[in-house]
């Protein structure tokens, strides 16, 4: 299977639990191994897995560098689109759909007013659904990588909304209340049956407590919220829309790319492992690793190696010292170990 194939297929699958497994050392470098749901839908590559490696890496609980066979292999669970839903559609909800779809999230607005849904559209929402609070979120399937945010314009839509979210799956569910409001929804709720532990979850009031004040700023600080409830899954940031793009063939003037990974990290280096940056024969990138001199070095060694004949997969490790960091401007020093190929 031809290594395109195999990220078309990731890419139809991207909101199932997956796993990539890559071979970065020894027999087989490059190959590619991906696991949906715990099986193994795609491969490519020379080196084969024993029904026994392959049962070993399928199950693994976390990214990381594993040692199967001879050979060193870089496990990588993949996080899913991570959905928000957000009820609501005023000045807040407005702001915070703008931030949340810039920062990787996918939204879908729901209101019940023309006017405003049409104000989340132009916000940035993916999707809107312009209906009672109570049928759209009939039609919202929750699951582990959905986001729910209460912003609606009183008490009791909170309440419909809360009682129908309340039953589904979610990663996360925030409400926009002051302290007294939302204990009262919460005693209300609880008068109703619903769990203390469950109550005791929501986000209300809702964002990281940074002394908001406009609704740029209580956005701010909402999806602040949701990020770092996000990046404490153990899981990597994976492969974003337009770098799959570029892995599926959609690249700048049909160029051959190198792709460069990050591995293993230690110290205060600036990007988790799975952060990946694609970089193309004229000089084109996506994606980012760290930024300054350490990514600029990546670059040179990418463009390097897209000039060889016969390209291999190759280990490099980036060193950013404390006085580097300092010189670029960055509150980070730390070393990462990168994974650089040509694809």
């Amino acid at each position: 299977m031809k290594m395109q194939e195999i990220y078309k297929i990731l890419s139809e699958n991207r909101d199932k639990d997956n796993i990539l497994v890559t071979v970065v050392e020894g027999q087989g470098n490059g190959a590619r191994f991906f696991f949906s749901e715990g099986k193994l839908l795609a491969e490519t590559g020379e080196a084969l897995l024993s029904e026994t490696e392959k049962a070993i890496l399928s199950g693994s609980e976390e990214s990381g560098i594993m040692e199967a066979g001879g050979r060193k292999i870089f496990v990588e669970h993949l996080r899913k689109t991570n959905r928000l839903v957000i009820c609501g559609g005023g000045h807040v909800a407005q702001q915070a759909a703008f931030l949340a779809s810039r920062a990787g999230f996918h939204v879908t607005a729901l209101e019940d007013r023309p006017s405003f849904a049409d104000a989340m559209r132009r916000s940035g929402a993916d999707d809107v659904i312009c209906d009672s609070f109570g049928n759209a979120l009939a039609k919202i399937s929750g699951g582990s990588d959905s986001y729910f945010l209460v912003l609606t314009r009183g008490h009791r839509y909170d309440g419909i909304c809360l009682r129908a979210i309340l039953q589904k799956e979610r990663a996360y569910v925030g409400m926009m209340a002051s302290r007294g409001r939302a204990a009262a929804m919460k005693k209300e709720l609880s008068c109703e049956g619903i769990s203390r532990d469950i109550l005791d979850k929501i986000h209300s009031p809702v964002g990281l407590p940074i002394h908001a004040e406009t609704p740029a700023e209580i956005a701010v600080s909402i999806v602040a919220e949701l990020i770092m409830t996000k990046n404490r899954s153990k899981k990597s940031s994976g492969y974003d829309s337009e770098l799959l793009s570029w892995l599926t063939a959609e690249r700048p003037e049909n160029q051959k790319i190198a792709l460069a990974t990050i591995i293993a990290r230690r110290g205060s280096a600036p990007r988790e492992i799975g952060t990946k940056m694609a970089v193309a024969m004229d000089g084109k990138t996506v994606g980012t690793v760290g930024g300054g001199c350490m990514e600029s070095r990546i670059i040179h060694q990418c463009l390097g190696l897209l000039k060889e004949e016969h390209p291999k997969g190759r280990l490099t490790k980036e060193n950013m010292t404390g006085e580097e960091a300092e010189e670029e401007g960055l509150v980070c020093g730390g070393t990462i170990q990168v994974y650089l190929e040509v694809l």
